[in-house]
């Protein structure tokens, strides 16, 4: 019987912990940064969010020896052919804290949208969240959630994380970072995808 109480989160995105964790504490799952640990990122060398989310989770099951959980999420825009895709937390290329990155990210989207009118900025973020029991796991539990809106032209709300700012949400006319966590978890790609983790643990 595999022990789900503690999982390892394949992650050192400590707004994605808190994302996750407050999703997951319903049913009393308790998720432990990979860096308590000591383990490294992985590298992400796959070329779709599943193999990408698998590699994570396998690289930290085997470390840990415990049960694990990857993300692997980004940003697809039409109008961009699909970037910045799986390279989305990386996409300026720059190196250094989070928020420095996310600034530059949206900075480098901004520019490459700047001769696409608003009507044109359709965008999704995709979520694929993959659990394994053990590192060599031939069953791992594979979970998907999608989030439709658009790119704004500038920046929007504090909330949130990475393209938070610039992702404009529909339902509530508003950007996803002046969306309330609560309000933001019910629509989210990541909040869609970890539903159906909650699901799998229901049955």
């Amino acid at each position: 019987m595999i022990n789900y109480n503690k999982i390892i989160l394949a992650s050192s995105n400590a707004a994605k912990l808190r994302e996750m964790q407050d999703i997951l504490a319903q049913k009393n799952i308790t998720l432990v940064p990979q860096a308590e640990f000591g383990i490294p990122d992985a590298v992400e060398d796959g070329l779709s969010f599943v193999e990408n989310a698998m590699i994570k989770a396998r690289h930290a099951s085997k470390l840990s020896g415990l049960p694990a959980l990857a993300d692997d999420s980004g940003l697809v825009v039409d109008a961009l052919k699909g970037e910045p895709g799986i390279y989305s937390a990386r996409y300026s290329g720059i190196e250094g804290n989070r928020e420095t990155i996310d600034a530059a990210n949206n900075a480098l989207l901004l520019e490459n949208l700047e001769q696409i009118p608003a009507k044109d900025r359709a965008a999704r973020f995709q979520c694929c969240i993959a659990l394994v029991r053990f590192p060599e796991d031939p069953m791992p539990l594979i979970c998907q959630g999608s989030w439709e809106g658009s790119i704004l032209l500038e920046e929007a709300g504090v909330n949130g994380f990475g393209y938070d700012p610039l992702f404009y949400v529909p339902e509530y006319d508003c950007a996803s970072a002046e969306l309330a966590p609560e309000q933001k978890n019910s629509l989210s790609h990541r909040g869609k995808a970890l539903k159906q983790l909650l699901d799998y643990f229901k049955e």
